[in-house]
């Protein structure tokens, strides 16, 4: 069976749809799985042993040079001499709708219109899927995948899943325990302040790499760097060298961002920080993976731009939740 995912982006988008993969092979152990990607975030899929072919775009391009968008179509075509069995949508936006008809196959699977955003998409597909946009991202990439494949799976599945993000390279040589700090996302107010990040790091008095993946979050890296006595800033890289420094780690802290949910995704302990995004639906809480939310409600549909209430956690909170839950085991 030949079949082909569409989740183009972003890193945490991707993750959480990743986790269906060993799903398909449990069930369907001969099939060919393909993944159509940005090609920004292709190393987050890269040496995954149930991925067969990585197949990347740059839609993106296209805002800035309307033409590419012929660069793109052709390059959509040529995917679609794969001759797909299935083709299934997990993104659920009109452009990841179109990418799935262009490449074409007998089946398009989607979210039906109920339970996207963007609910003229659902007319591209012939096999719709039902669960509530509200509901949690990885229950809903699960569902959008699995049930297009008619392959059956329990919470406790998930729960119970093997990591699923891999990397070619071992460049940890020194066997030294440390902790993650994650102090970027993609919006102003998903960040948690650095002040407080410092003062996370000076109270739990232990090795903290401080991961980075632009010159703004590098300042702040070697902020707490240098207000702290055992954080140091990792050393450029791109996301082959951030999965295996996730990976290696103790545990990880940041906000609801890619490489946070990386822990979730590598069955590291994480704590992940939320203020104007919903905790219950952009993670999977596990004995392991704890959240920290603001008090601020919040609708999953519309977003508060204007919300910085992950501002006002206090650290205490959050050191009190590695204590309570024991994350910390050395």
């Amino acid at each position: 069976m030949r079949i082909c995912i569409v989740k183009l982006s972003a890193m945490g988008d991707i993750i959480h749809a990743m986790v269906a993969l060993e799903f398909i092979k449990k069930h369907i152990p001969f099939s060919q799985i393909d993944w159509i990607v940005e090609s920004g975030f292709k190393g987050v899929l890269e040496n995954n042993p149930h991925i067969d072919n990585i197949l990347s775009v740059n839609l993106k391009s296209i805002k800035k040079n309307k033409l590419e968008i012929f660069t793109q179509y052709k390059l959509l075509k040529t995917y679609s001499k794969n001759n797909y069995d299935i083709i299934i949508d997990a993104q659920g936006l009109l452009k990841s709708a179109i990418v799935s008809r262009i490449i074409g196959a007998n089946t398009i699977a989607g979210f039906d219109k109920n339970s996207i955003r963007e609910s003229v998409a659902s007319l591209f597909y012939n096999k719709k899927i039902h669960i509530a946009y509200k509901e949690n991202a990885i229950d809903r990439n699960m569902a959008v995948i699995c049930q297009s494949l008619n392959i059956k799976y329990t919470k406790n599945d998930i729960l119970q899943k093997e990591k699923f993000l891999f990397f070619s390279q071992s460049e940890q040589k020194n066997t030294e325990p440390y902790i993650v700090l994650v102090v970027g996302a993609s919006k102003e107010n998903k960040v948690y302040p650095k002040e407080k990040f410092a003062a996370i790091v000076n109270k739990l008095e232990r090795k903290t790499v401080v991961v980075w993946g632009n010159e703004e979050e590098h300042k702040t890296a070697t902020w707490i760097a240098q207000n702290s006595d055992c954080a140091f800033v990792a050393p450029k890289g791109n996301l082959d060298a951030l999965k295996s420094i996730i990976a290696n780690a103790k545990m990880v802290i940041g906000g609801d961002t890619g490489p946070t949910h990386m822990a979730w995704a590598l069955n590291i302990p994480s704590i992940t920080i939320f203020g104007n995004t919903p905790e219950y639906r952009n993670t999977y809480a596990t004995n392991i993976n704890k959240v920290i939310k603001s008090s601020s409600k919040v609708d999953p549909l519309k977003l508060d731009s204007s919300d910085f209430s992950i501002r006002d956690i206090e650290v205490n909170e959050i050191t009190q939740c590695i204590s309570q839950h024991q994350l910390l085991n050395y």
